[in-house]
């Protein structure tokens, strides 16, 4: 009788007849490493300044309120998400049509973004709310 566990290395026996078998122990690894396919692009300061016609320290005022994330490059410099343009342009409209201050509108968009999400969840559900969306 084998006193190996089954599955560890070396010769094992079937049970059938005495010929040897070998068996395989190669180790698997869970890697939780993702990279992606792609690059994913980001926009320097300059670059999401000239698209969103603010200028670059309006946009460092926003990102240190975190009304717009920006992350750090390995120079230092800010980059941003393709979308960030977008946003700063939501806010602008929000400061200009609502009439609001900069802290208020971190918790309009807030709301705005989970008004969204449950929106999504009902659309997912086939259910839908009996007032059109007002965005």
């Amino acid at each position: 009788m084998n006193d190996r566990p089954a599955g560890a290395a070396g010769i094992g026996r079937t049970g059938m007849g005495d010929r040897p078998v070998r068996t395989s122990t190669a180790p698997t690894f869970a890697t939780a490493v993702r990279y992606a396919l792609v690059p994913v692009r980001r926009l320097s300061l300059d670059a999401v300044a000239l698209r969103s016609g603010l200028h670059p320290d309006l946009i460092r005022r926003f990102v240190a309120l975190g009304l717009v994330d920006a992350d750090r490059d390995a120079a230092g410099h800010l980059v941003f998400d393709p979308e960030a343009p977008a946003v700063l342009a939501r806010i602008q409209r929000l400061r200009s049509g609502l009439c609001l201050n900069y802290a208020s509108i971190g918790l309009v968009l807030d709301l705005l973004d989970r008004i969204s999400l449950l929106e999504a969840d009902l659309r997912r559900r086939g259910t839908r709310s009996e007032t059109p969306p007002w965005t």
